[in-house]
């Protein structure tokens, strides 16, 4: 899954923000990169994010969908507001990839009453706040047990098993201990199988680690990924699409599962 960031504050210092052109640009080098979705954001969810509206979200996004949904890849829309979702999904969105899991009012009927897929992301508080004191008595069960309530809710609300994703939400309301317990045991925060998307690329997580600013984060990047697939993630989300190929092919051909 490549990133296209259509924020101006996004953490990772690539956000296009209302300049749909440099956005589709990217998009196209993400495409031409080797991406198998296209994961359009329009505002930022880093940790003390400003909310934007939903008229300034679509205005960023719009545009940009509008071009690319004709190119022949899924594209994801990157929002928990379900007006963004319906008119998202309107313009050929084929999934939403929603960091509140479809708990806003509106947002399940906005997905169910769609054939698109969807993401659904754990996270504990708010973008705003999410980091000044986030606590767990038992991280993985926590993560697990929230995706398996919303699972559950999809399910009643006629969303079949085969259009849903899950993903523990690394970042979004945990600290550096929470994160590496959950990528540790990251199949078990999943709910009957059901596949797993992880996004850690760039990631303040890798700079704790390595004590790299985000720009100096990429072989970090690179080894998060190849671990995440390793522990079970089917689906890696990504800034650095072509990079990540590579070494997943590498992975691929060399692995002996050791």
């Amino acid at each position: 899954m490549g990133i296209v960031n259509l924020t101006p504050d996004s953490f990772s210092g690539d956000g296009t923000g209302s300049d749909a052109e440099r956005a589709i640009r990217h998009a196209r080098q993400q495409f031409e990169a080797g991406a198998d979705i296209l994961d359009l954001g329009a505002e930022s969810t880093r940790p003390g994010a400003v909310q934007a509206s939903a008229d300034e979200e679509l205005q960023r996004l719009l545009p940009v969908l509008r071009e690319i949904v004709g190119w022949g890849v899924p594209v994801s829309i990157d929002t928990y507001k379900p007006a963004v979702m319906r008119a998202a999904l309107e313009a050929g969105a084929a999934m939403v990839n929603d960091i509140c899991a479809l708990t806003r009012p509106g947002a399940l009927e906005a997905v169910a009453g769609s054939d698109c897929a969807v993401c659904l992301m754990h996270m504990q508080g708010e973008p705003g706040t999410m980091q000044l004191a986030p606590h767990y008595d038992d991280v993985v069960k926590e993560v697990h047990d929230f995706l398996a309530q919303q699972v559950a809710l999809c399910r009643q609300a006629g969303i079949a098993d085969a259009r849903i994703v899950l993903d523990p939400g690394f970042g979004f309301g945990k600290h550096l201990e929470h994160n590496i317990a959950l990528f540790r045991q990251l199949t078990a925060t999943t709910s009957d199988g059901l596949p797993l998307l992880a996004g850690v690329s760039r990631k303040a997580m890798l700079g704790a680690i390595t004590g790299r600013p985000v720009d100096q984060r990429l072989a970090a990047s690179l080894a998060a990924a190849l671990l995440a697939v390793r522990n079970g993630a089917k689906i890696v989300r990504v800034h650095d699409v072509a990079a990540t190929k590579d070494a997943l092919a590498v992975l691929a051909a060399l692995d002996t599962g050791g």
